[in-house]
């Protein structure tokens, strides 16, 4: 991805830090690979991030059947800390948007503002599968 791609996606996603207490927002591919993070965390921190949370988001829809349906698609994942939040949702295929947030944030404000965030970038989410530049196709 370009990097005018990668600062107009950074900045929207500042968007999702007008909540107040959110914290860091970034956007990742389905194979941890990172698309853009917002201000305030480095980018070497938001790859490390990216990667972790990849895995969150694969773990976290594997545990479908937990709620009896095995095609349950998953929609959302939230992990609670003494002192804050993580937020992962869906962002498109096979992209994920995650937020960071103080334990004082108004999740359901949080929730609300990430999903108007999805809809209102829409394509610019999208991340197809990562193909290997060797392999035949």
């Amino acid at each position: 991805m370009n990097n005018i791609m990668n600062d107009k996606l950074g900045w929207m996603l500042d968007d999702a830090l007008e909540v107040p207490e959110a914290r860091h927002a970034i956007l990742l591919s389905a194979d941890g690979m990172l698309r853009a993070h917002s201000r305030g965390i480095n980018r070497d921190e938001a790859d490390r991030q990216a990667a972790a949370l990849a895995g969150l988001q694969s773990i976290s829809r594997s545990t479908a059947e937990f709620c009896d349906h095995s095609e349950t698609p998953w929609r959302q994942t939230l992990v609670e800390f003494v002192d804050g939040f993580i937020f992962l949702i869906a962002a498109g295929p096979g992209a994920y948007l995650a937020v960071s947030t103080s334990e004082k944030v108004d999740m359901e404000a949080v929730t609300f503002r990430m999903h108007k965030l999805v809809d209102r970038l829409g394509k610019a989410l999208t991340t197809p599968p990562r193909h290997d530049r060797d392999s035949v196709a």
